[in-house]
């Protein structure tokens, strides 16, 4: 949902009923994740999507009934179903849609989730999308992380359902996953009956960029374009400027290891958070290195030829970096694809990253066999 936010923030501003179509799960080859979304607006405008192409037009009908009547609606699409050529859905997937109406009184906590959302404060939206209460469905409550003034609004139906399911809500979160969580009807764990979908709006990964050269500023274009939330930092002035660097949303001039110590000191380094060295100098790199490898990070690596990779990891074990440690350093960075330029490079970076994320191969899809969309 994060996607069409502003557009669905218009039309609550301006007072008027939103029909929603949100992802809850998917199997096999569905070409959207869980929490992509669709809205339709009074005029019949259609912002966002949930499947690429395949079901928008079913979708589109089922979330047009919806608002016209008023009660949420999960529907399941599949290429099983005898009417999947109908609908569109023909790359083998099956996706389950929630469909519902939002306006004031069916999501009062919208505009504070809005205000979250922007201010960068990670909050969750937890809806349950299945009950044998049909009254319970679209029930809502928006958790948000500890030790704020209000950690919740709303409700799932219950008192103890919403302290049951809140706990596992802040789980995720923490890493900023989206899910479908089955409980009893009243949130036993250990029931079924009731299903809550999970919605995380955790701020943007971060991609730190370490040396300002040129294939940083093609680094950092990518990264954007990925939606991470990108740094680029190098203890030479002159180099590290805005003007070379507008994609960047930070550009820092601090040594990279004091920089990068500072910030996992303050809580900014998590699970997420990717680090691609690309100074190949070893007053930069061993220190940064030897700093980046003790910590939580998603992904490391760091650009060089094979020599200054060689050379790279003996200077690293002579300052005492074990080899489970050095085995999280990915260098040469990124993937074989015969690049030459800066932009072509950092592409077999990007494709690196995203592929170390969800455990892809790098092999070309027609050498594969399985699924192509995987669910995250």
């Amino acid at each position: 949902m994060r996607e069409i936010l502003e557009e669905l923030t218009r039309w609550w501003d301006q007072g008027e009923p939103v029909g929603l179509a949100t992802v809850v799960s998917t199997s096999n080859s569905a070409p959207r994740d869980p929490g992509a979304a669709m809205a339709v607006v009074a005029d019949g405008t259609v912002h966002g999507s949930v499947s690429g192409g395949c079901v928008e037009g079913a979708v589109y009908e089922l979330v047009r009934e919806v608002v016209a009547e008023g009660a949420p609606v999960l529907e399941e699409y599949g290429y099983s179903d005898d009417d999947a050529f109908a609908v569109g859905l023909t790359c083998g997937g099956q996706l389950e849609i929630f469909a519902e109406r939002i306006d004031r009184t069916s999501f009062p906590q919208f505009s504070d989730v809005v205000d979250d959302v922007r201010g960068g404060r990670p909050v969750a939206l937890a809806t349950v999308v299945d009950h044998p209460d049909p009254a319970r469905l679209g029930r809502r409550l928006v958790v948000r992380s500890a030790g704020v003034a209000v950690p919740t609004a709303g409700t799932l139906g219950s008192l103890s359902a919403d302290k049951a399911i809140a706990d596992d809500v802040l789980g995720m979160l923490a890493v900023g996953h989206n899910g479908l969580l089955t409980y009893g009807p009243d949130g036993e764990r250990l029931g079924e009956g009731m299903r809550v979908f999970v919605q995380s709006f955790a701020p943007k990964p971060r991609l730190l960029v370490f040396g300002a050269i040129d294939f940083a500023a093609a680094v950092t274009n990518v990264g954007s374009f990925l939606g991470y939330e990108v740094t680029v930092c190098d203890a030479r002035p002159v180099f590290a400027t805005q003007a070379r660097f507008p994609a960047a949303d930070e550009v820092v001039v601090d040594w990279p290891h004091r920089y990068l110590a500072k910030e996992h000191d303050a809580g900014r380094i998590d699970q997420r958070t990717v680090i691609t060295v690309l100074t190949h100098d070893p007053k930069f790199d061993v220190p940064l290195l030897q700093c980046a490898l003790d910590l939580p990070a998603a992904y490391i690596g760091a650009m060089g030829s094979r020599r200054t990779h060689s050379d790279r990891l003996a200077r690293l074990r002579e300052v005492g970096v074990g080899e489970d440690k050095l085995d999280r350093l990915s260098s040469p960075i990124g993937l074989d694809l015969g690049a030459r330029t800066p932009e072509e490079t950092a592409v077999s970076i990007a494709a690196e990253i995203i592929a170390h994320r969800w455990g892809g191969t790098g092999s070309p899809l027609r050498e594969t066999r399985g699924a192509i969309h995987h669910s995250g």
